[in-house]
């Protein structure tokens, strides 16, 4: 089974959106079995929190299934166990590689890297703008899903 772990600051917007996301997809390719998904965050601020009222609001209208969640922060295990570890901005990369074990500092990428763009899945915590972070984790997500495979 491969693992694919989202992160963020706080695990409440951006990577549980990404994570949600991405089990659709997953379960549209009939992957279920081969690919887990999950998310973290990098920080401590959220942890025990569900997601952002906003982005449960954009999942449901775009029509991709919620799950139950509850922000976590990234964990040595979680690094062990991943094959690919997606940071959603610059400083997410920052904080991942000060938090990974040596062996696991190839696993961290940034979002936009999988379109070689120096890019940031922005965050909507500050400016609410959940139907932007959707479009662009829409954009990138099915890549990633490639690249995994």
């Amino acid at each position: 089974m491969k693992r694919i772990i989202f992160v963020c600051l706080g695990n409440i917007c951006r990577s549980p959106m990404a994570e949600m996301m991405m089990k659709q997809l997953v379960a549209k390719a009939g992957l279920t079995d081969k690919i887990a998904v999950e998310s973290r965050a990098t920080s401590t601020y959220e942890i025990g929190n569900s997601p952002h009222p906003g982005a449960i609001r954009e999942l449901q209208r775009q029509d991709v299934p919620v799950v139950e969640h509850f922000a976590k922060q990234i964990t040595t295990t979680d690094f062990d166990n991943a094959n690919l570890i997606v940071g959603m901005d610059r400083q997410n990369i920052i904080d991942l590689k000060e938090l990974a074990p040596a062996d696991d500092q190839n696993k961290i990428h940034l979002a936009y890297e999988v379109l070689n763009r120096d890019a940031e899945v922005q965050d909507p915590w500050y400016d609410h703008k959940f139907d932007r972070t959707y479009r662009q984790l829409l954009e990138l997500l099915p890549l990633w899903l490639k690249e995994i495979m």
